[in-house]
């Protein structure tokens, strides 16, 4: 088992929204989940604690998760959506002290500066497989979408309570920049958004470039020197739309010596692919199987020459669970078979550790303070 470090997982929204118990095991927690009914993910998640450990996923970044929506756009409104961003604050806050709890229970492990990682790191290399599941899984507080700070120069609070990466959006439009599905034509960066970017090189906040407007996204790297990185990110050219990168933004982050965590939601794997309340509407799994990921993966290798800038960032409890993964994929615990998919496609050993964690290793090593 090859340890992996993942670079998108919201969990504390799992918990606090979807009234999800992490600590339980999959079986379990899928079991009492399926007696709710209000979507097709309810029974089919693919994530608990338990189940990070099973999968040695020794490091993630975990996420907090809170929309004010800036226009039209009301994704997952009941479970994400606030009215005022000092709500989504509020929320934000009780996710974190999410983490916090489950910090002092010994479920995870925060870490903050270069020298937790490292310390954290080398107790799960040294653990065997049935130490590795009484270990914390070490969080990397990260936030998608900066919603739950409320102005820029808030950005100073949450960094002192651990943030370490955040992105400026999510879907639509934030108070600070255009996003994923926003209106094409519609302007990029908010003033507040360009203050909010020199609060985040001024802290040493990793910038998640993910779900930015195409218009975002090149004003961002216009104006921001800080370390960037996207955390859960494919490829357009193989599945075009918006939430894909092209290759002209896969080679910039590159550039700037970021990384591109590949997501494992069907919806970025196969074009067209439909989603409905209930799971008849949803397009039917066998169309896409766990080995769809490797042609993204392959794709941003063969476009930069190298394949050190490709990791994992599965986004695998965004708002959706095995309804919504490649066949073959019923459990976080799955992206071990990746090894065998990436080695057939002439992945060296060395090649798949740095998928697997050491991409992201040296990158936290060398942005984390």
């Amino acid at each position: 088992m090859r340890l992996i470090i993942d670079s998108h997982l919201d969990l504390a929204w799992n918990a606090v929204s979807w009234k999800r118990d992490l600590t339980l095991t999959l079986d379990e927690l899928n079991r009492r989940d399926g007696r709710l009914a209000d979507c097709a993910a309810r029974g089919r998640a693919t994530t608990t604690l338990p189940e990070l450990r099973l999968a040695g996923v020794a490091v993630c970044l975990g996420t907090v998760l809170a929309r004010t929506p800036h226009g039209k756009s009301m994704i997952y409104a009941d479970m994400l959506d606030y009215p005022t961003q000092e709500i989504a604050f509020a929320s934000g806050q009780g996710q974190l002290a999410y983490y916090r709890v489950l910090e002092s229970q010994g479920q995870v492990r925060m870490l903050r500066t270069a020298a937790d990682l490292d310390t954290h790191w080398q107790q799960w290399q040294s653990a065997n497989e049935k130490t590795i599941t009484e270990l914390p899984v070490g969080l990397i507080l990260a936030m998608e979408g900066s919603d739950p700070i409320v102005d820029p120069a808030q950005a100073q609070w949450w960094f002192d309570d651990g943030l370490r990466c955040a992105s400026l959006v999510h879907y639509g439009r934030s108070a600070y920049a255009g996003g994923t599905g926003d209106n094409p034509d519609a302007p990029g960066l908010t003033e507040q958004g360009r203050q909010m970017l020199k609060q985040f090189e001024r802290l040493g906040i990793i910038l998640d470039l993910t779900h930015l407007s195409d218009t975002s996204f090149f004003e961002a790297m216009d104006q921001f020197t800080g370390p960037v990185l996207a955390s859960h990110q494919n490829c357009r050219t193989l599945v075009p739309g918006g939430r894909q990168f092209s290759d002209e933004q896969i080679k910039m982050v590159i550039e700037r010596d970021g990384v591109l965590g590949v997501a494992f939601d069907s919806w970025m794997l196969y074009p067209g692919w439909q989603r409905g309340p209930t799971i008849g509407d949803y397009t039917p799994r066998h169309v896409v199987s766990i080995d769809t990921v490797a042609d993204h993966i392959d794709h941003i290798c063969q476009l930069v020459g190298n394949r050190n800038h490709i990791a994992i960032g599965t986004d695998l409890d965004g708002g959706f669970g095995s309804e919504q993964t490649p066949s073959g994929l019923d459990s976080i615990a799955d992206l071990q078979k990746l090894n065998n998919i990436l080695s057939g496609r002439g992945f060296s050993n060395s090649d798949l550790d740095g998928f697997f964690h050491g991409n992201w290793l040296r990158y936290f090593h060398k942005y984390l303070p």
